[in-house]
């Protein structure tokens, strides 16, 4: 039987009456508990409501609010008010960090922070009846019934920028087609053709348009030449030593990436390989691991003159990886050997260096597939093969400054994403 907009609606709020006792526990959700469930003071009134999921969606607001001109119709001297939502503390983190960036470059904008509420209908209503925006932003796969709905009920114009959605979310969302189309987005900015067209099925073409991914807006134009005399400050010991980085190795994946040190260094015992782990509290854990093994390891906070080659250089400073990068003569970046998704293998290829990743890429997979036919990315299905491509690639070096321009031409194809945005959100801002 098909149920109304009304009864789901009413289903839905009830459903989250039991929902809140058991995630008032959450200790993810202890942050700000007051503001998710409406119960200490929230910002308003605002004229634009961004809400950002976490630290990724988060560094796309700060995109968007960059380069985000005011509206034709604002009044001279008035700042345009803009608040800004996250679900996660870490999220939080950035967005005060990014406020505290702009606020004295971007005068013009009044900047405020808040949780996003729990999406419980009265909730919603109430905290939209707060803060009164004439448009609110949704970025990238979030779809929030109640923040929707109460969009809808009290005329704020709603887009949902950087859009993406996969087949099994459509498959849910296609369970309830009707009450989906009810609460639809004003505008959708898909941002791939595969992603348009599964926004269309759900809420139809009119309301669908494609835009560039804001995600290289963001990637450098360049590496930083400063940093090259920084990460490794004379540990090489001379230029015939191959540096091969291993960047952001996760503990799921030790165990393969011991494998990949062993074979690297009995294939090229006169190669230096630098060992970044992507969490810190690891080093120790990876210092008996290597010890373990019979691998010669040095602790980078250590390392005070020339490091001989066949030994380890554990990194256990933060903020040298793009310094190492720019020395490396070939890089495998990590969290793709184990189902992790896969970590940055962008900042490599800004120094002109190839990288090699395992099977599992999907946190990256937004960059295209084309990435990997270019030959710019070297994805491999095992660590055998991982290490393979390494010893290829220092057996016969691409010139850097052709990788370079060819990832910049690939990158400069795909940017414009940011300006596409800020073009429909500031039209949604003008006043009828």
């Amino acid at each position: 039987m098909a149920l109304t907009r009304t009864t789901l609606f009413r289903l839905y709020d009830l459903v989250w009456g039991p929902a809140l006792f058991f995630l008032r526990r959450n200790q993810r959700l202890r942050h700000g508990w007051g503001q998710r469930v409406q119960r200490e003071p929230y910002p308003g009134p605002c004229d634009l409501w961004i809400q950002a999921a976490s630290v990724g969606e988060a560094f796309l607001a700060g995109e968007i609010l960059r380069r985000l001109h005011l509206p034709s119709d604002q009044p001279e001297g008035e700042p345009l008010s803009v608040l800004l939502t996250t679900n996660t503390a870490e999220g939080m983190e950035r967005l005060d960090a990014l406020m505290a960036e702009l606020r004295p470059l971007r005068p013009e904008l009044n900047l405020r922070a808040a949780y996003f509420p729990l999406d419980r209908p009265r909730l919603m209503r109430k905290a939209l009846m707060r803060v009164q925006p004439r448009a609110a932003v949704l970025l990238e796969s979030e779809m929030w019934p109640g923040f929707m709905a109460s969009c809808r009920d009290q005329n704020v114009r709603l887009l949902l920028v950087n859009g993406r959605m996969s087949e099994r979310s459509l498959r849910g969302y296609l369970k309830f087609p009707s009450f989906f189309r009810r609460i639809a987005p004003d505008k959708i900015l898909a941002m791939s053709e595969a992603d348009g067209a599964r926004f269309s099925t759900l809420y139809g073409h009119g309301r669908v348009e494609l835009m560039q991914n804001i995600k290289f807006d963001r990637i450098p134009k360049a590496g930083d030449p400063a940093a090259k005399s920084a990460a490794l400050d004379g540990l090489l010991p001379g230029d015939a030593t191959p540096f091969v980085v291993l960047a952001s190795v996760r503990e799921q994946e030790e165990a393969e990436a011991l494998k990949l040190l062993r074979g690297l260094l009995a294939a090229r015992p006169d190669c230096l390989p630098g060992l970044f782990p992507r969490h810190l509290q690891r080093v120790d854990a990876w210092s008996e691991l290597l010890s373990g093994a019979g691998i010669p390891h040095v602790l980078r906070s250590r390392a005070q003159e020339p490091v001989r080659p066949g030994t380890v250089l554990l990194w256990d400073r933060i903020g040298e990886l793009e310094g190492a990068f720019a020395e490396a003569s070939a890089a495998f970046v990590g969290g793709s050997l184990a189902p992790l998704g896969g970590q940055n293998f962008l900042e490599p290829l800004t120094h002109g260096l190839i990288p090699v990743i395992g099977p599992h890429w999907k946190n990256f997979a937004w960059v295209g597939e084309d990435i990997l036919q270019a030959g710019l990315v070297r994805k491999t299905p095992d660590t055998a093969a991982a290490l393979a491509e390494l010893l290829s690639l220092l057996d016969a070096p691409p010139d850097r400054d052709a990788v370079r321009a060819r990832f910049q031409a690939y990158v400069s194809e795909r940017r414009g994403g940011t300006a596409t945005a800020c073009l429909h959100i500031a039209h949604s801002l003008k006043r009828r």
